[in-house]
């Protein structure tokens, strides 16, 4: 019997690896039977948390990478296609945000950081797009790959405070769209591009910002809840089915498209 959802043996990449919502996804794709490379930047912390996946029984390696600098990643691929001759799914999960790129109450656009901005930029975009240029080449030359890039809520409409990072995400969409269309007319069907596009998850980068210390929400944390159907913020392994279907063969004819994981946030309107 087929099983369009089996992802045992392939190669999975994913920039920012060990991170929340990243290591989420190592650790599932790993469980799932796939061989997984995690790329960030501390090793400390990428070497545990890859000798926690290894010691387990799964097959994951963990590299020292920068997704801003090619050099490092030309030879995190060479270091890849050594140990495992093939890449079959590049997940650029690598991003985040940073005050200066946020307009903070009672301030203005006048206000911005344009050093923190382009910092946010440089880290969204040109972060999952160095990693695309590099990861990408080889799938062309396999005749086959599929990219997952990890879009934002904030792509969608607009929010409030994070104007650098919303015209990040805003962009990591539009290229998304552009690489699919790119690589499947020029190299054929083998080629998909895709993005995940998450709702409202509390990780490190934006517990200040949704909670209090004491664990209830700040006033834009209500908001958010406020406008969200389900009425939570969403758990990071809610993400994995959604990555599961795009990284497998049941979703082969998907291309250039973006699936939201938000609880209904989108389709809010009063």
């Amino acid at each position: 019997m087929r099983n369009l959802f089996d992802l045992k043996g392939k190669v999975v990449v994913i920039t920012g690896g060990a991170g929340v919502l990243g290591g989420e996804m190592s650790t599932y794709m790993a469980e799932q039977g796939a061989k997984v490379v995690v790329l960030a930047r501390n090793k400390a912390n990428g070497d545990l948390f890859v000798s926690e996946l290894v010691a387990k029984g799964y097959d994951a390696i963990f590299l020292q990478s920068d997704v801003n600098d090619k050099a490092i990643l030309e030879q995190n691929a060479l270091d890849i296609m050594s140990k495992y001759g093939r890449i079959d799914v590049l997940v650029n999960a690598a991003g985040g945000n940073m005050p200066g790129a946020t307009i903070g109450p009672g301030k203005t656009i006048f206000d911005l950081d344009v050093d923190a901005f382009k910092t946010v930029v440089d880290l969204n975009l040109f972060g999952t797009v160095i990693p695309t240029m590099v990861f990408a080449k080889i799938m062309v030359d396999q005749k086959q790959g599929n990219i997952i890039n990890i879009s934002s809520e904030s792509a969608l409409r607009p929010l409030t405070r994070v104007v650098g990072y919303g015209a990040a995400k805003a962009a990591v969409t539009n290229f998304t769209k552009y690489l699919a269309i790119e690589l499947a007319t020029k190299y054929g069907e083998g080629m998909r591009v895709n993005a995940l596009c998450p709702g409202f998850f509390i990780s490190e980068q934006n517990r200040s910002l949704l909670t209090n210390a004491d664990g209830s929400f700040t006033d834009r944390g209500k908001t958010i809840i406020a406008h969200t159907p389900f009425g939570r913020f969403g758990e990071a392994d809610e993400l994995l089915g959604t990555l599961h279907w795009l990284a497998s063969d049941a979703s082969k004819f998907v291309t250039g498209t973006m699936t939201i994981v938000d609880g209904g946030f989108d389709a809010f309107c009063i």
